[in-house]
């Protein structure tokens, strides 16, 4: 991959020693993650799109907190089963999705 068009952050709750604990870890953050990494793959756009796991962001009340660059869009309380939908509607389609924006 060159540049991708798209870089997803996912805060996992990283620690600066590697150990992963917190808000966003504890609700599910690695598993956005993975979501994130095999709906690309399926929707054939991995050539197009960065997934990396983040620190936190300082929003944990909003937490899990997704980030998409290049337009800097923040989605907040993001589960598991709401990255089909960001894949297809901001990835795909361009559409932010508007009930986990932030």
């Amino acid at each position: 991959m060159i540049k991708p068009e798209y870089h997803i952050f996912v805060c996992t709750s990283s620690r600066i020693n590697g150990t992963q604990k917190g808000y966003c870890h504890s609700n599910d953050s690695t598993e956005i993650v993975t979501n994130f990494m095999e709906a690309i793959e399926e929707s054939g756009i991995s050539d197009k799109v960065m997934v990396t796991n983040t620190g936190c962001f300082g929003l944990c009340n909003d937490g899990p907190i997704v980030v998409i660059y290049p337009e800097g869009t923040w989605y907040g309380k993001v589960s598991p089963e709401d990255v089909e939908e960001i894949v297809e509607s901001h990835l795909m389609k361009g559409e932010v999705v508007k009930r986990l924006e932030i």
